[in-house]
């Protein structure tokens, strides 16, 4: 299939200009430099309560506040001409939807409700939205299909099924046309080495592991060796965050052409092992990087991987970063130059 181009963004020679909420965040923050990378025009929501000021590019124009405040979110679709929107601003930790189910009800639920309340007044009708494999729960078969059953084992993948579900509803109400992106672990960092991962708490699984060789942590768990895997250890779907910006820009594309919503799964369609990942760290580190093994944690099924068939064919999403030693190295180029993330 003939490749996809970026930059059919352009409505004869008016450059396209997309809202990314949460643009200073992780994987939005790429998404911001890839947009921006093919001469499109780009405006930024965030709140900045986990984004970074650091993270958003020079040349987008941001605008600080919460999606949950419908006057804000007016303001800003009145004064910028949106033609589409990027949907990132979410909570995101499993361990504290489950402690604090309210808060991700909250933020991400009744975030994404005034979001399109403001959106259908507006009459903008186009969203991509980030949302997770959390969705499906404990996985059918593997790889998982987009048709595969979701029954979320946790709050967060609660709510963006939620968010999800609400999409289509008001697609049919509305006319609002949505590609939903489901995937499971971003990982690695912009090749220029300029912007990538910072969480605090850290709960990803790289991030964690690199820790190790840069003096915060003296070695790295394993949860378990006796899974029914090649090595004991569990298997997880992991995928570069450049290109994971692709998937979201090429689902923009697809709307744009006036295609009808869509739910597509991303990922490399192999996976990892914990062991597979460790290894290629210390390779790439020249850091012996200490692991310790200990009790499996509760939920935590032995492969997650989904498939990108879907993508590959419909959206003509062509993964470059795929290879683990390529995604760990470009990861620490950034860990190893901004060993406390944005923090001076």
């Amino acid at each position: 299939m003939a490749q996809v181009q970026y930059s059919l963004f352009m409505e004869g020679d008016r450059k396209m200009t997309v809202l990314v909420l949460g643009g200073a965040g992780y994987i939005g923050s790429h998404t911001v430099y890839a947009l921006i990378e093919k001469g499109e025009d780009v405006v930024i929501i965030d709140n900045l309560e986990t984004g970074h000021i650091e993270a958003v590019h020079p040349k987008a124009r941001f605008y600080k506040g919460d999606i949950r405040d419908r006057a804000f979110v007016d303001s800003v679709l009145d004064k910028e001409k949106i033609d589409a929107v990027i949907h990132f601003a979410a909570n995101s930790l499993v361990g504290e939807s489950m402690t604090n189910p309210l808060k991700y009800y909250d933020n991400n639920v009744n975030g994404t409700k005034v979001l399109l309340q403001s959106m259908v007044a507006h009459g903008l009708n186009k969203i991509v939205f980030s949302s997770t494999a959390a969705t499906y729960g404990e996985p059918e078969r593997v790889p998982i299909l987009e048709t595969d059953r979701t029954e979320p084992t946790n709050a967060y993948g609660e709510t963006k099924l939620s968010m999800e579900k609400m999409f289509k509803w008001t697609d049919r109400a509305h006319g609002l046309k949505y590609v939903s992106l489901r995937y499971f672990n971003a990982c690695g960092a912009h090749i220029s080495g300029q912007i990538g991962e910072a969480h605090k708490p850290e709960t990803h699984l790289i991030p964690l592991i690199l820790q190790v060789p840069l003096g915060q942590r003296e070695a790295i768990n394993i949860f378990g060796n006796d899974y029914p895997t090649k090595d004991g250890t569990c298997i997880r779907d992991y995928i570069h965050v450049t290109d994971l910006a692709q998937a979201h820009i090429l689902a923009v594309d697809y709307l744009m052409k006036g295609n009808d919503s869509n739910i597509f799964n991303l990922g490399n369609g192999v996976g990892f092992t914990v062991n597979e990942v460790i290894e290629t760290a210390r390779k790439v580190t020249g850091h012996p990087i200490p692991a310790v093994m200990a009790e499996r944690r509760a939920g935590d099924p032995a492969q997650l991987i989904a498939s990108s068939e879907k993508a590959k064919t419909i959206l003509g999403w062509k993964p470059e970063h795929a290879d683990l030693e390529e995604i760990i190295a470009t990861a620490w180029k950034w860990h190893s130059t901004h060993p406390n993330g944005y923090a001076k």
